[in-house]
């Protein structure tokens, strides 16, 4: 299983807490900030770090909004990518990681570099997330730009399936039983899903925590427990695989060693202290350091310190559509940490 690497009710009990989101508004994004101060001057224990995660999720369900109304035909992507980016930062949150604008057959890690000239059509997924001191929101949607029936019939189909598996997330669930459920439902469409891009848990400046949740039925006996998950199906009208494609101009730190060359040393050390472990991506260094960031990222990609991911594609060139939210299981109960 591959995952895709670098993501109502007030009631409590065995039920579930969404956690809405009001409209944007100048007080509603100050109030936000606000929040988002005050939390991070909190001592550490596991009671703020729920409330980051609340906050995360809060952010990022505004900016799910936010940029439904900012998404058209023919918007550069680059554009896009830059407004729901600063959002973030301006309702209080920092991107988790650069935003994914995957069209068509290309299912993930698709982020514009800083002179992309890609105009948004077809079949859009839009992936971002949110995080506040390291905790995260991740969430993806998709949206048909071209007014086709069958794009709607696959971004019908993941939402579908996110919303049949969040009913049956519970601590103790095995993760075959949610990935069954997820595959069924994406089949009832005569569409496929995608069984090597999975959903996964997340920890502290650690979008993938180790428990992968499938989009079949893998016949694997993991039980998830208290903690913090991303539900994320990929539905296609191909073969239900994906591949590496080009360069995506994402990447992570893996190792921190030394490296010679000083500009490839003074970005390294602003990775460190801006990313950690996040990933980040080449239009973040080169506004900072200017286009001498991609001398410096192609230093530091030689030398081991970090990874690049590719984009991933569906084997056969086929449209691929995404749905995913954030929930977070306690010993009573869900909350569904990023809504709408």
């Amino acid at each position: 299983m591959t995952e895709k690497q670098y993501g109502g009710a007030t009631g409590r009990g065995t039920g579930e807490m969404s956690v809405k989101a009001k409209p944007i508004s100048a007080e509603n994004s100050l109030s936000l900030k606000k929040k988002a101060k005050e939390i991070s001057k909190k001592k550490k224990s596991p009671d703020t770090d729920k409330e980051k995660i609340i906050l995360a999720g809060e952010i990022a369900s505004q900016v799910k909004v936010f940029a439904k109304t900012i998404i058209k035909p023919g918007v550069p992507l680059l554009e896009i990518a830059e407004k729901i980016e600063s959002m973030i930062i301006e309702l209080g949150g920092k991107p988790a990681f650069p935003i994914n604008l995957s069209i068509d057959n290309i299912a993930a890690h698709y982020t514009p570099s800083h002179d992309d000239q890609t105009i948004a059509e077809g079949l859009l997924k839009v992936d971002f997330g949110v995080h506040i001191d390291g905790w995260a929101a991740d969430n993806a949607f998709s949206i048909d730009l071209s007014n086709s029936e069958e794009n709607k019939e696959l971004i019908q189909a993941t939402e579908e399936a996110l919303e049949n598996a969040i009913k049956m997330l519970k601590k103790n669930i095995m993760t075959s039983e949610i990935g069954g459920t997820i595959q069924k439902t994406i089949e009832s469409y005569d569409v496929e899903p995608v069984m090597n891009l999975t959903g996964h848990s997340m920890d502290q400046y650690e979008l993938h925590g180790g428990i992968a949740i499938p989009n079949i039925d893998d016949n694997r006996s993991i039980e998830l427990g208290v903690g913090l998950y991303a539900i994320e199906p990929f539905a296609t009208t191909g073969s239900g695989r994906v591949k590496d494609g080009k360069p995506s101009g994402i990447y992570e730190l893996v190792d921190n060693k030394n490296i010679r060359s000083p500009i490839a040393r003074e970005i390294l050390e602003f990775i460190e202290d801006e990313y950690e472990t996040l990933p980040f991506c080449s239009r973040w260094l080169i506004k900072k350091f200017g286009t001498k960031a991609l001398f410096g990222l192609k230093q530091l990609e030689e030398n081991g310190n970090i990874n690049q991911f590719s984009q991933l594609v569906e084997s056969k060139g086929s449209k691929v559509s995404q749905s995913e939210k954030t929930i977070l299981i306690e010993e009573n109960g869900n909350i569904i940490v990023t809504t709408l």
